[in-house]
Order: C-alpha cells, then sequence, then structure tokens
C-alpha cells in the first residue's frame, strides 16, 4: 500500500503548514520539496528564478521529484510540481495526491509576496493568471480534494486524514 501522502495547491494554500501537522498526527517524516530544491541549488528560489528564469526552475524540481524517495513521508510540493508529469508519476507512486484547493481570493489574500516568493511562473503573470492556468492540473492529478477556505491548518489535516481513511477503506 501507498505509504506517504503529497500535499498539491496554489502557493499559500497551506501545503507545508497542514503538512507538519499531518506528519505529527500520521508518525510519518515531513519533507517540503521547495527546501530540498533550494539545497540542491545552494540559494533561494527566487534568486535563482531571477538568474536562470522559470523554466530552469522547474527542470530543477522535476529532478528532485523524479529521484526522491519519499516512501511513508507527508510532502508538500511547490505550487509548480504539477507542471511536471515525470515528477508527479514519481509521487503517485508512493502514495495519494491531495489537493489543498483554496479561492482565488483566498490566494490574493494569502500571497502578497509574489515577486519574492520564488513561483515559477511566465514573466509577468499576475496570480489571476498563475491561479487559472494550475486549476485544471491540480484537479487532474487529485486523488483527494480538501477545501481549505475558511478552515484552520489543524481542521484541514483533520479533513485530509478522515478523505485519506474512506478511500483506503473501499
Amino acid at each position: 500500500m501507498k505509504s506517504s501522502v503529497i500535499l498539491i495547491g496554489m502557493p499559500g494554500a497551506g501545503k507545508s503548514t497542514v503538512g507538519v501537522l499531518l506528519a505529527k498526527y500520521m508518525a510519518k517524516a515531513f519533507v517540503d520539496t521547495d527546501i530540498l530544491i533550494q539545497e540542491a541549488l545552494g540559494e533561494t528560489l527566487q534568486s535563482y528564478l531571477d538568474r536562470e528564469g522559470y523554466l530552469a526552475l522547474r527542470e530543477k524540481e522535476e529532478e528532485i521529484l523524479a529521484k526522491a524517495c519519499f516512501d511513508h513521508h507527508v510532502i508538500a510540493t511547490g505550487g509548480s510540481a504539477v507542471y511536471s508529469e515525470t515528477g508527479m508519476s514519481a509521487l503517485t507512486q508512493v502514495g495519494v495526491v491531495v489537493y489543498l484547493s483554496i479561492s482565488h481570493s483566498t490566494v490574493k489574500q494569502r500571497v502578497s509576496n509574489q515577486s519574492t516568493r520564488g513561483i515559477a511562473s511566465q514573466p509577468g503573470s499576475s496570480l489571476d493568471d498563475i491561479y487559472q492556468e494550475r486549476l485544471s492540473l491540480y484537479n487532474k492529478y487529485a486523488q483527494i480534494t480538501v477545501v481549505a477556505d475558511g478552515l484552520t491548518p489543524d481542521l484541514v489535516a483533520q479533513e485530509v486524514m478522515e478523505k485519506i481513511k474512506s478511500i483506503r477503506a473501499e
């Protein structure tokens, strides 16, 4: 049985925050792929993005996702992980993919630092553009969707665990 939980969603959806809670509640290790990418690069996502561009950052993300072994982990992915079919294929081999869905207005409220956050998107893309572009990809890969708007991270984590239990019981 696949033992990991993979969190996908927009920047600001709470993947890292909820991921730490899930790891604690489910007795799993936690990994944030953005941190793995930064460690591999030796710099922040934003500085690499500024120097090399968004496609180079997505390539590095794909490389990290494709070669990582994450058995029995909660994995918080970068918001752009869904652009990589190779990376998502590797992740779906080890666990269930959970989409933390938030509304466009919640994204705008939570992500006030788009220009410094290391978001791998085409230059000049607004949060609106990014949201619209990624929505179908999140839905494509999601095995479970949890609407996180208006919920505390703890409640989101509880709902994720309940939904995982229900699909494993089927």
